[in-house]
């Protein structure tokens, strides 16, 4: 069982194929489940699934635009259908276009739109008529830097008073915009929390990366075994090689201390070094592989 609240963002992440666009699918009404039923704004969506689509706001992966219809009568048109009429109607369809950076071609057809610009139409078609739910599948594909941070306000605030379940396979995007996440492996919820608390509790390891003169990797290696026994490689390339070090065996200021007395020593020629607590990313790949996952630039 899951509950989300209003007032929170909850992220759901995964490699390609996990099932996050199924699960929106799901709670959308779109597919029908196998078994369990869903509760979305108080309605049961395999009794009364009218009633949740009324109170939600969907981004879908792909977009879904008219191209001879402009970002306005976009909005004019959603806005409707979610029984906006007047002057409630133009207000909120210029807070729609403000919050997204589109008011300035807010009356040129989409079809002229860069692929950024109609992935914020469609982020802005979500937010309209304050629906109670709203779900965002990577809402901010395709985006440069500037335009992908203009999005993260535009939810945050949203969140405030809904609530907002995304996709996402940016890291950085989940630190930044959800409250929990959820991990999604072959189709499975592998663990739900905040993000730190994932971090503390699946990382446990501390991320250490040593560079020296290629025939001194061994020298590094062995100063690593000293430090934590059960350390494990994770790659060496070119002199350069990075080593896991379970916080139960090690800490971070005993590394610093280690690395620094090295180089003090002359023992070995520490060219560049660094260490880190466990990244969300870095979980992330662990949770993988422990479900039999390998994750692939080619899959």
């Amino acid at each position: 069982s899951l509950c989300i609240p209003r007032g929170e963002c909850f992220g759901l992440l995964g490699p390609n194929g996990a099932g996050k666009t199924t699960t929106l699918r799901l709670l959308q009404g779109l597919t029908a489940p196998s078994q369990g039923r869903a509760l979305v704004a108080g309605c049961d969506l395999s009794a009364d699934a009218a009633q949740a689509h009324a109170r939600c706001g969907i981004c879908p992966q792909h977009d879904v635009l008219w191209p001879t219809l402009t970002a306005r009568e976009h909005l004019l048109f959603y806005g409707r259908l979610r029984n906006l009429r007047g002057e409630a109607l133009e207000a909120a369809v210029r807070q729609a276009l403000v919050a997204v950076n589109l008011l300035t071609v807010a009356d040129n057809p989409a079809a002229t739109y860069s692929g950024g610009m109609q992935r914020r139409l469609s982020v802005a078609i979500a937010l309209l008529g304050d629906p109670q739910v709203v779900y965002l599948d990577e809402p901010t594909t395709g985006l440069d830097p500037a335009s992908r941070r203009l999005l993260w306000t535009a939810i945050r605030r949203a969140r405030e008073s809904r609530a907002v379940i995304l996709t996402t396979h940016s890291m950085e995007e989940a630190e930044a915009l959800c409250d929990r996440l959820g991990i999604f492996v072959a189709g499975r919820l592998q663990c739900v929390g905040e993000p730190r608390n994932l971090t503390a509790r699946y990382g446990g390891f501390l991320a250490l990366s040593v560079t020296t003169p290629q025939h001194q990797e061994g020298a590094a290696q062995a100063l690593v075994r000293a430090l934590a026994p059960s350390a494990r490689l994770v790659y060496a390339v070119g002199g350069t090689q990075k080593f896991e070090l379970p916080l139960h065996e090690t800490s971070a200021d005993v590394v610093f201390s280690a690395m620094e007395r090295a180089k003090a020593a002359g023992e070995m020629d520490v060219l560049d070094w660094g260490v880190s607590h466990a990244t969300l990313e870095e979980v992330f790949v662990k949770l993988c592989n422990a479900s039999g996952v390998t994750l692939s630039a080619f899959t």
